[in-house]
């Protein structure tokens, strides 16, 4: 279990965490969420002791990370795949950890196994891909089989079979009982990994709760409706005390509906329905709603003067870019 308590961290003048206070339990993934900026990372370096709070307190399991006596062994963690040094092979790598950690040689090939990379363990480091690195980082955060697991973007770089494996991974961790917290901007991983959900925004705590009740609490529901008889299911609706919203290409929408009362009054006025179905909004959505008043950074997607693409091309910035992203990819 990770407990928050009044963490604050500031740099000079800038508050980057104020105040937060939240606990993350075991046998759940708990994800955490925020705008760039909104201090996820910082906070997740203050969990780990790697950044010291200005004020206020976090505990693991009862105790600072710097009272634990086999770390490893506790607390698992991936902050930044590509700190490894290039130099040494993927076992090498989690040789030394274990090693400094006192952990069997049998858990090196076990991990390397798990993530996939035990046919290229002896290669260096230096050669890996992003999504390879990643899942070196992964096989060190599982190397002492700890309780308490933390994933800062588990996902960046990797392949879709990747992803599904990650996702897979931090379920059955959370099955198992142990501590699982995530940071992620993939929403849509989030919305099929996480059970609950820490929500920031300029290092302050805007939502501590089930993924479910988040949506809920932050998002519209509607009934989509759709019929020939376009009219006449509107004075259908009408008199029944239904609201409806008119939309574009003939739909009807119906806020906080109830489909089967819908169907059940299209049934018993014989209209025909092309269309009866319950919408609900996905999480992106949800988090876009509630995080809109904390974005540091806003961006647009207008493009100054237009012709810019055209422009780049002709200064050779476009192709050099693509063939860039061609050999490192």
């Amino acid at each position: 279990m990770i407990e928050l308590e009044g963490l604050t961290k500031r740099y000079g003048g800038k508050l980057a965490v104020d105040g937060l206070t939240f606990t993350v339990r075991p046998g759940l993934v708990t994800g955490f969420l925020g705008p760039n900026g909104a201090g996820k990372s910082t906070t997740m370096r203050m969990v780990l002791g790697l950044d010291h709070p200005t004020a206020g307190d976090v505990r693991i399991d009862g105790r600072h990370y710097d009272e634990l006596k086999d770390p490893l062994t506790c607390v698992g963690a991936v902050l930044d795949a590509g700190d490894v040094h290039g130099g040494r092979s993927a076992f090498n790598h989690l040789l030394c950890l274990a090693q400094s950690n006192g952990i069997p040689l049998t858990r090196v090939h076990e991990v390397l196994d798990t993530v996939g990379l035990t046919s290229v363990a002896h290669k260096k480091a230096k050669g890996f891909s992003l999504g390879m690195s990643q899942r070196l980082g992964i096989a060190a955060a599982l190397l002492g089989d700890p309780r308490i697991l933390m994933f800062d973007e588990p996902a960046n770089g990797l392949d879709p079979e990747g992803i599904h494996w990650i996702r897979t991974l931090m379920k059955s961790l959370a099955a198992q009982g142990r501590t699982v917290f995530v940071s992620s901007h993939v929403m849509s991983e989030m919305a099929l990994t996480a059970d609950h959900l820490v929500v920031i925004g300029q290092g302050r705590l805007l939502a501590d709760t089930s993924m479910a009740d988040f949506i809920r609490q932050n998002s519209r529901s509607y009934v989509r409706i759709r019929s020939p008889q376009r009219e006449r299911l509107l004075h259908v609706l009408h008199e029944a005390g239904i609201t409806v919203v008119e939309c574009g290409g003939g739909a009807l929408e119906v806020d906080d509906g109830k489909a089967e009362l819908i169907g059940e009054l299209a049934a018993r006025h014989r209209i025909v329905l092309h269309e009866l179905s319950p919408r609900h909004a996905s999480l992106e959505e949800a988090f876009m709603r509630l995080t809109a008043q904390a974005v540091e950074y806003h961006a647009h997607s207008d493009v100054p003067g237009g012709s810019w693409p055209r422009q780049a091309s002709r200064a050779g910035w476009g192709t050099g870019w693509g063939a860039g992203r061609r050999k490192g990819a």
